[in-house]
């Protein structure tokens, strides 16, 4: 004789049941523990040099200098302030900012439009022109700056933000625009189709259908080439005679000196110069895991 248990009940019953019975919990393999273990130690690994840099900035130099403790034994608040007084980073920090934004921007719109031409537009001699991009990847940056500084001189843009912004943008434009290449050659052609029945024009589809579907691609092109225009100081030197339009990393080569060294301060600046950049990846974090999940895939 066989007895049966009634749904309802056997569900209470079952949620009924304290967790450890409900669900039991896998075994840790070797090599999943090896592989937290590895993961762990990278994250310590890139941690930790931004731990010492907060905890040098807040040191004296003679206790940095002796190295044998982490934490500061009095911590040195005014080494920021004499960081942002002395190297002017109030001014290079806005040339920065400007210099940024302005290239990251004029980078998106170019490199778009490209890419979707080179995706979507057939034309003679389209496998030519995009390994003349990636052939202009492969130049070192430093060996153009002679021939950019020609041409900054011939249209008298040299020593002006202009000039450094076009050269940034152009620098950035090759990698940006074979990146949204794949971001549109993935999209279907469907959507354009069907716009261009109901009478949209070419400019019309690209900014109001296509452009929105590369969201991904654009997030991953402007983390990219922000931290490039970021961290760009040999072109700065080449173009600017006027060091008030020099970016942030001349305020940190003010505290770099044989004579007088002041690593602290320097390390004070260097925490100041790259709030910027935390801000920007803390508003924009998920649109970058997006682009570079989208870009993985693709």
């Amino acid at each position: 004789m066989t007895t049966t248990t009634n749904a309802p009940e056997y569900v209470a019953l079952r949620d009924s049941a304290p967790p450890a019975e409900r669900t039991r919990r896998r075994p840790l393999r070797p090599g999943r523990v090896a592989l937290y273990a590895l993961l762990v130690a990278g994250a310590l690994s890139a941690i930790f040099p931004i731990l010492w840099m907060i905890s040098g900035s807040m040191q004296s130099l003679p206790e940095l200098l002796k190295g044998d403790s982490l934490l500061p034994a009095v911590p040195q608040w005014q080494n920021f302030a004499t960081a942002w007084v002395k190297g002017d980073l109030a001014v290079y920090l806005t040339n920065s900012v400007v210099y940024t934004l302005c290239a990251v921007a004029g980078i998106l719109l170019v490199s778009s439009l490209a890419g979707y031409a080179l995706a979507r537009i057939q034309f003679r001699g389209k496998a030519i022109f995009t390994a003349l991009i990636l052939a202009v990847m492969i130049i070192p940056a430093p060996a153009m700056f002679l021939a950019q500084y020609k041409v900054l001189l011939a249209l008298d843009l040299a020593n002006t933000r202009q000039g450094y912004i076009l050269i940034l943008i152009t620098s950035g434009i090759p990698i940006s625009t074979l990146i949204m290449r794949s971001f549109f050659a993935s999209q279907p052609v469907d959507l354009e189709e069907a716009a261009s029945l109901d009478g949209a024009s070419a400019l019309r589809t690209f900014f109001s259908i296509m452009l929105p579907l590369a969201k991904p691609g654009l997030a991953a092109v402007a983390v990219i080439q922000a931290f490039a225009v970021w961290n760009e100081y040999l072109m700065a030197l080449v173009i600017f005679n006027d060091t008030s339009l020099m970016p942030v990393q001349r305020g940190l080569t003010s505290f770099v000196s044989a004579e007088t060294p002041q690593p602290q301060i320097l390390l004070a600046a260097t925490l100041i110069s790259i709030v910027p950049v935390l801000v920007f990846y803390l508003f924009a974090q998920r649109q970058i895991v997006d682009g570079i999940s989208a870009g993985a895939i693709k």
